[in-house]
Formats: C-alpha cells, sequence, structure tokens
C-alpha cells in the first residue's frame, strides 16, 4: 500500500529520511509546518496521511478507531510494509530512515518501527500499545518526549514507554516537558539534536 504523504526535500540527493506520523483527528500538514524549522538541507522529510478518515472532522485522519481499536492491525501492517518499501523508492537504507511520530501517531511509530532496522525512533507524547514489547536484539536509539501537564495522553504513558525500553536496556533519550499535547520549543530542540545525532 501507498500512502499519500507530503514531502519536503530540500536537496534532490538526500542523506537521510524522516517520516512522522500526525496525530489521531490531524492530518500530514499537521506535522509538515515543522520541516523548515528543523532546517535539516540534507534530509528528505515524509509525512504519511493516516488512511482513515476522522469520524468528528472532515479533514482529520486516524490511524485506528480510539474507542474500538479498529484498523489497528490492518493499518500497523501496511505501514510497515510502507516504511519496507521505502529504501527502493527514496534510494537510502532503513539505517538512514528516523521513523517518529506525535500522539496516536508515537504510538503507530513504536508499534511499526520496535523491530525495524531504522537509524532511530521519536514518540513525541505518545503511548503503548497493549501487548507491545521491546526485544533487546532490536535495540536502536529512540527519544521519548511528553509534557508533564499533557490532558490528553497522561505522563503515566510515557512512564510506561520508558519502564518497558529500560528493561529491553534500549539506548533511551527521555524527557518530561513542563508543556500539555504539543511540541514545544524546548521539544523542538530536543528533536533536532536526536536527529542530527543520528545522522553525523
Amino acid at each position: 500500500m501507498t500512502f499519500n504523504s507530503l514531502d519536503y526535500s530540500p536537496t534532490p540527493s538526500p542523506t537521510h529520511a524522516v517520516i512522522l506520523l500526525h496525530g489521531w483527528g490531524a492530518n500530514a500538514q499537521d506535522l509538515a509546518s515543522l520541516a523548515p524549522y528543523l532546517d535539516f538541507p540534507q534530509i528528505k522529510f515524509i509525512f504519511p496521511n493516516a488512511p482513515h478518515p476522522h469520524p468528528f472532522s472532515s479533514e482529520g485522519r486516524m490511524w485506528y478507531d480510539l474507542d474500538t481499536g479498529e484498523h489497528l492491525e490492518t493499518t500497523s501492517a501496511q505501514l510497515k510494509d510502507w516504511v519496507r518499501s521505502l529504501p527502493e523508492e527514496i534510494n537510502l537504507p532503513l539505517e538512514k530512515i528516523i521513523l517518529g511520530g506525535f500522539s496516536q501517531g508515537g504510538a503507530m511509530t513504536l508499534e511499526v518501527g520496535h523491530d525495524l532496522p531504522l537509524a532511530g525512533l521519536l514518540c513525541l507524547s505518545g503511548y503503548l500499545h497493549p501487548n507491545l514489547s521491546f526485544d533487546v536484539k532490536d535495540q536502536k536509539p529512540i527519544m521519548v518526549i511528553h509534557g508533564t501537564q499533557d490532558p490528553v495522553v497522561p505522563l503515566t504513558e510515557a512512564q510506561k514507554v520508558k519502564a518497558q525500553l529500560d528493561q529491553a536496556t534500549w539506548p533511551l533519550d527521555y524527557h518530561e516537558l513542563s508543556m500539555a499535547h504539543e511540541i514545544s520549543p524546548r521539544a523542538l530542540s530536543l528533536i533536532q539534536d536526536f536527529i542530527q545525532a543520528r545522522c553525523d
């Protein structure tokens, strides 16, 4: 399956790629506005739209139904296949691709990316799906950022992710920031540092 996406590539020959998955009820445009601020001339940014329409917003999309979990398994499989197909399309190996996401997109990042040989993962204001566990053999750098005043996804959800990753001894860069359900300037700066470290 091919996902409808917005791409931002300052160069025709990028050295790395970053995929960012939007949250429940948003769309690709929501995170695409971050690309110019992240300011990486050598990186291709890809912002896919979730495949399912949001029930309460004509422009919003969702990766799966939050109430019932419908579409989670199917969308996860489709998204993983799509990520696996990207190296042929963009001429970069998985090892030079970072996968990240915000809120439901952060949960999908963990679901889809935990066992792929990616350059790293970014979970922003996200959470862990039930029954998902991390294996020591799949270790890769990961950054988790969450707001201490998040009214949508409680901070305890990020702490659950941290506990799982610590148990699997993954290289974790974990941050609890004084913010709500958002990407603050401080969070953006941390994301920049994480991407830069993966692309050196």
